[in-house]
């Protein structure tokens, strides 16, 4: 069985494809899952993620604007903002335990994103957290 982890993972690579102009991919988020072998309670998590995100991209798109000190959210490679989008929206829309969504969006991006990813990341993160208290 998947872990909220790998959930989390696969949809920060189908935020990454709908980043990239590829907006028709939640048409075929339900066979990426499956190819994942994320099923059943974490393939129910994670599409109401993806979904929650893509419904509320321009409110969580302004909220990371905010918190960013040196760049705009264009400057930001693609995973980094697929990381920070599915973070921030956990942050502001569900009720799950900050720091473990912290944490989790640290974790994916020592795995997936650049060296530097990280610690963007979870400043960003820390910084909108506080600021939602």
């Amino acid at each position: 069985m998947a872990t909220r982890t790998q959930a989390r993972e696969s949809i920060v690579g189908l935020l990454y494809a709908y980043d990239l102009g590829n907006v028709n991919i939640s048409k075929f988020s339900d066979e990426i899952l499956e190819d994942k072998k994320i099923r059943n309670k974490q393939k129910d998590f994670a599409n109401a993620l993806f979904k929650g995100v893509i419904e509320n991209l321009d409110a969580i798109d302004k909220e990371i604007e905010e918190h960013l000190t040196k760049n705009n959210i264009d400057a930001l490679g693609s995973v980094e903002k697929a990381i920070l989008r599915l973070a921030v929206y956990e942050i502001l829309f569900s009720g799950l335990d900050k720091p473990v969504i912290i944490n989790e969006a640290v974790e994916i991006a020592k795995k997936l994103a650049s060296d530097n990813a990280p610690r963007l990341i979870n400043g960003v993160l820390d910084s909108i957290m506080n600021k939602a208290k």
